[in-house]
């Protein structure tokens, strides 16, 4: 056993391990990864360290000051916002830039190296240093893989990447931020528009819920809205056509359209405003230009194609909305004929002109198509004119929320109008307004028959992971597939064996999914459908062994084949091809 004075001396060790692993890693490591970083390279600044960008070249100036942001400007030949991502590119390979290998240590000639004068001379301002870093930049060598260069004073060349080449050559245009309005549309609260004098005022009491405020209250397009908002924040400038225009006249902006644009709320809400002139088709562009700024900019025409022109372009052009989660009940009245539907769990039932289970996936279309109904025109506003306008309704459907009073009613009538030469109808809300046209289509869309909403599965509704046992009968021999496990299926019948992987279970989504078309009878006739001697029967049976149902398949007639359940009279009318797994299944589920 140790004793405890050699306990005493590991323990001392291993803490002084852990203290020298500790002072390696968060100490000597970075300083080290710093050191390793910094080789071979001109300068040891990093690149935040720079305030301030100066290229000087033979026929122009560019001057760059980073901003209290963090982002930067330029001063320098034109005072403008400039490019963040462009600029800090630019400043992070300058500092960072490294030496491949000096060339000549004091050349006789700087000329044959591009170097007097320089292509460019770059100055770097550093924060807490007087003097800036000096770099000339000269020509290429000879395979343009590299660039000659002197650093500050001193007179040897050496050669540094092509890039500083590229960097210091760009075009004063690179480096301006092209954004044409600088702005975030999650923050956007309101908008005032100004085309041909009509004016437009718009705002948003929470992200993507607008309304008009001005020439009047009403509901607005947030889809629209956001479109604009998109196009108006992703809009680039394809051209500085001109900094300091003489006449605004030429681009259309002495008369231009504007939108301005609201951001933040209360004390810190402020704006920002864009003025829109002239369209250029040839150049597929738009001019526009920046309140308070002076020059004329061309950006893309989508800005303008966006751009909301009308009171009835921004109004909202949802004819009826509602909670989808909500609804409890649906009534569809068209002439004397009723379909009601109700909630049931999930899904939906019908309760009238007859008790029928519902397809939930043929209701849920149904009820998207009202969602998406929206208005062509407006002819009233007030809920006052709805009876002028629809007198004689020919469609009612009536939406029940959960704890509403009273339901929602869409009316529908025919109108003598065309739209884009297309039939128009008459829709409104009844007791609410306004009147709209919508397409005539509507009509026929909104007046589906029973059979239309009515369930059309066969098989009785089940999952897969409750069966037990299959059995196909038709031919000789029977095939019995069974269930070990969770979803290990063996061939039972006519010999043992295994099965081929999935090919059960898509015959029991086969079967899931198999719809009729058509009712052919009620029963009694199974002879003249093929059904007195199936062609092909297939029994599913549930955990336990108990039947859940079995599918009896008659004749084929072309496109179409009768089917019947076998301990059920209806005989139904499928699509053939719906049956060509069924068909197969004997011969393609053994392995």
């Amino acid at each position: 056993m140790a004793s405890w004075k050699t306990i005493v001396v590991l323990l001392v060790i291993a803490a002084g391990l852990g203290g020298f692993f500790y002072y390696d890693t968060y100490s000597l490591n970075p300083k080290r990864e710093k050191a390793e970083s910094a080789k071979g390279r001109i300068w040891t600044v990093e690149p935040k360290e720079i305030e301030g960008v100066i290229i000087v070249r033979k026929s122009e100036t560019i001057r760059l000051k980073r901003a209290a942001d963090g982002g930067w400007e330029m001063i320098e030949p034109i005072k403008a916002r400039a490019d963040r991502a462009v600029v800090d590119d630019v400043v992070t390979g300058l500092a960072t830039a490294r030496m491949d290998r000096e060339i000549d240590p004091n050349p006789a000639k700087a000329a044959d190296f591009g170097l007097d004068p320089p292509e460019a001379e770059v100055r770097l301002e550093v924060k807490g240093r007087a003097d800036p870093l000096v770099l000339r930049v000269g020509a290429k060598n000879p395979t343009g893989v590299w660039v000659y260069a002197r650093e500050g004073a001193k007179p040897a060349v050496i050669t540094l990447s092509e890039n500083i080449s590229r960097d210091t050559s760009r075009p004063p245009a690179d480096f301006r931020d092209r954004s044409v309005i600088a702005l975030d549309r999650r923050s956007v609260t309101g908008l005032d528009l100004d085309v041909g004098g009509d004016q437009i005022g718009l705002a948003a009491d929470e992200p993507g819920k607008w309304r008009l405020v001005k020439p009047r209250a009403l509901r607005a397009d947030p889809d629209l809205i956001a479109e604009f908002l998109d196009k108006l924040e992703g809009a680039k400038a394809i051209e500085f056509v001109d900094d300091a225009p003489k006449a605004l006249q030429p681009y259309g902006l002495d008369k231009p359209s504007r939108v301005t644009v609201w951001i933040g709320k209360d004390k810190d809400r402020s704006s920002r405003t864009l003025l829109v002139g002239r369209a250029v088709p040839e150049k597929k562009g738009v001019y526009v230009k920046r309140d308070g700024e002076p020059g004329v900019i061309l950006t893309a025409e989508a800005l303008w194609t966006a751009f909301p022109k009308t009171v009835a372009a921004l109004r909202d052009k949802v004819v009826m909305s509602y909670a989808p989660d909500k609804l409890a009940k649906l009534e569809i009245t068209h002439g004397r004929e009723a379909v009601v539907l109700e909630k049931e769990g999930a899904g939906w039932k019908l309760t009238a002109p007859e008790a029928l289970k519902a397809d939930t996936g043929a209701v849920t279309q149904y009820l998207w198509k009202i969602r998406d109904l929206r208005a062509l025109g407006f002819l009233a506003e007030g809920a006052a004119e709805v009876p002028r306008y629809l007198s004689r309704p020919e469609v009612s459907v009536k939406l029940w929320e959960t704890g509403a009073k009273e339901p929602k009613t869409l009316l529908l009538q025919t109108s003598p109008e065309r739209r884009g030469g297309q039939p128009a109808a008459v829709a409104a809300v009844q007791g609410e307004g306004p009147v709209v046209l919508v397409e005539g289509k509507a009509l026929a869309e909104f007046t589906p028959d029973v059979a239309t909403l009515r369930d059309r599965t066969l098989f009785p509704a089940f999952e897969i992971g409750d069966v037990k046992r299959a059995r196909v009968t038709g031919g000789e021999k029977p095939l019995v597939v069974e269930k070990s496990g969770e979803a290990d299926w063996k061939v039972t019948e006519p010999s043992r064996g295994s099965t081929k992987e999935g090919r059960v279970s898509s015959l029991l989504l086969g079967l899931k999914a198999l719809r009729w078309k058509e009712i052919a009878s009620k029963g009694g006739d199974e002879a003249k459908f093929g059904l007195d001697k199936p062609e092909l029967e297939v029994t599913v049976f549930k955990n336990g062994g108990a039947e859940l149902a079995t599918l009896q398949v008659g004749r084929t007639d072309g496109a179409v084949t009768y089917v019947k359940l076998k301990a059920e009279p209806g005989i139904f009318a499928v699509s053939s091809k719906d049956l060509e797994d069924l068909r197969k299944a004997r011969t393609d589920i053994p392995a």
